[in-house]
């Protein structure tokens, strides 16, 4: 898997924008923006000036990228033959989800950031650091309107922000990206269950117009989940010096949960697996428990000890294929 830890020359930048910014200014800031998180209501924070921008650069930037860096890693399992050349960010905010194809795919060339928020994507051109592909980025401010309606990309990548819209936007934002995309689309969410049930909703719309997923699920069946359980994974990601400092932590990592779905166009045939595993496996004395999402829905699985599939099993990881 690719380290979730941000690039040197990313983590170089954001070190920079934090240093510039007063200890207790950021850190009070941090701590209103990691509440809101906490409490469901990230979607509602508001970037208004460059300290509220720090702030979501200690906060939340992290995080983000650590949750698209394991979301693509997955796709990239699943295509490994997938090489794309041209990246739109919707809802791009300081450029995360680009950083993070970048690292999955170097062969990316061209990188379009579309955002609302004039403060984010100047946030995003001053990390471009040393990255000539992120450098030469275009950088546009809009909404999903002032995507271009004859624009295709190879990949097209929704991170973390379909929390800002209704239901029938979704659907609406779901279908126009799917409409942009020549390869692989991918959505990201928080690890919640109001997140997944957003994953989930555009899931059912795309499937019904005839997209094909390409990950997490093992096929493009119905989603089996059934409340209250939701489908999420977890990345552990580590924090530098900075990262705890502006978040007063004492723990050198943190652990962000996500929710995602990746689709591909027919040209993209996903490398089959039987099942993905859906919560951190459990080791027992007759052997180790799994629950798998598979094509026949959730299922609960012990693999004994004495069965040659159990030493395999045991290196395999909550989110993991099987």
């Amino acid at each position: 898997m690719t380290s979730p830890a941000l690039p040197s020359d990313l983590r170089d930048s954001v070190e920079h924008v934090l240093r510039n910014v007063p200890q207790e200014m950021l850190a009070a800031r941090v701590a209103d923006m990691s509440a809101a998180y906490r409490a469901g209501h990230g979607s509602n924070v508001t970037i208004r000036d460059s300290v509220d921008v720090a702030a979501y650069l200690a906060a939340r930037l992290p995080a983000t990228y650590a949750a698209m860096i394991a979301a693509l890693d997955c796709v990239a399992e699943r295509a490994p033959d997938f090489a794309p050349e041209t990246l739109l960010d919707f809802g791009a905010g300081p450029g995360t989800a680009s950083w993070a194809a970048t690292q999955i795919w170097p062969v990316l060339r061209a990188v379009t950031m579309l955002d609302r928020n004039t403060a984010l994507l100047a946030c995003a051109k001053e990390l471009a650091g040393g990255s000539s592909v992120m450098q030469q980025a275009h950088v546009q401010q809009g909404s999903i309107a002032a995507l271009d309606p004859s624009a295709n990309y190879d990949v097209v990548l929704a991170g973390y922000v379909f929390a800002e819209l209704s239901k029938p936007e979704i659907e609406r934002t779901a279908m126009r990206l799917w409409d942009a995309c020549r390869g692989v689309l991918v959505i990201v969410e928080p690890g919640t269950p109001e997140g997944f049930e957003r994953i989930r909703h555009a899931r059912q719309v795309l499937l019904s117009n005839h997209a094909a997923v390409a990950a997490p699920c093992p096929g493009s069946y119905a989603c089996p989940a059934v409340a209250p359980d939701w489908c999420h994974f977890s990345v552990r990601l580590p924090r530098s010096r900075a990262h705890m400092r502006a978040k007063g932590a004492d723990v050198p990592f943190e652990d962000e949960k996500f929710s995602y779905v990746a689709f591909a166009r027919d040209t993209i045939v996903p490398r089959p697996i039987g099942a993905r595993i859906l919560a951190r496996p459990h080791v027992m004395k007759p052997g180790i428990r799994l629950k798998l999402c598979t094509a026949e829905g959730i299922e609960d699985r012990t693999i004994a000890r004495r069965a040659p599939a159990y030493k395999a099993a045991t290196k395999k990881n909550w989110g993991d294929s099987l």
